[in-house]
């Protein structure tokens, strides 16, 4: 009973952290990604379709990225779902890609980019203490119902803490390894 709870609570908490490391891989460094832009949502005949599924996304120059759309009549709603995104690039559409070059980041941007990092940590982080509320709930229910003992309680609600800290600190070392891609220069 225990173990199918803490089970639950770890495949939830993973689940948050890849999350998060798709989030922050869509953020922009100093380097072009397929990454930055194949999760950006287009507005494809009244429905939200990533980009990935919408064009092929390449690489030619390390400061340059190439959306070629499957479709040529899609060029504009791509053109408009990169302006109206985060990302603060401009779209060049030359009539078959659209070309995005990636400019060297300013100070004052990578201090905006480091805000939202910190802002998604911290949905994580928020994400993994409602796993573990959860999981707490779950165990006190179980004492209540007389499934298992104040002592087993007990000794679950120790692992649920201390996968709960496991699990943040992973999401601080990917922070810590996202803010330093960040601020290099």
């Amino acid at each position: 009973m225990i173990k199918d709870v803490l089970q639950d609570a770890e495949h939830r908490m993973k689940s948050a952290l890849a999350v998060l490391s798709e989030d922050l891989a869509g953020l922009r460094t100093g380097r072009a990604s397929p990454a930055l832009v194949e999760k950006l949502p287009v507005d494809y005949h009244g429905v939200h379709v990533p980009l990935f599924q919408l064009a092929a996304i390449t690489i030619p120059e390390p400061q340059q990225i190439a959306i070629r759309p499957y479709d040529p009549g899609t060029l504009k709603v791509i053109e408009k779902a990169i302006l109206a995104s985060e990302l603060g690039l401009t779209p060049n559409n030359d009539g078959t890609h659209v070309r995005l070059n990636i400019p060297s980041l300013t100070e004052e941007r990578r201090r905006d980019l480091l805000k939202i990092v910190h802002k998604r940590l911290e949905e994580s982080k928020v994400a993994i203490r409602n796993v573990r509320r959860a999981a707490v709930d779950d165990l006190r229910e179980f004492e209540r119902e007389k499934i298992i003992s104040e002592d087993e309680r007990d000794r679950g609600l120790e692992q649920i803490d201390e996968l709960t800290e496991r699990y943040i600190k992973e999401v601080d070392e990917i922070g810590k390894r996202k803010e330093q891609e960040v601020m290099e220069v």
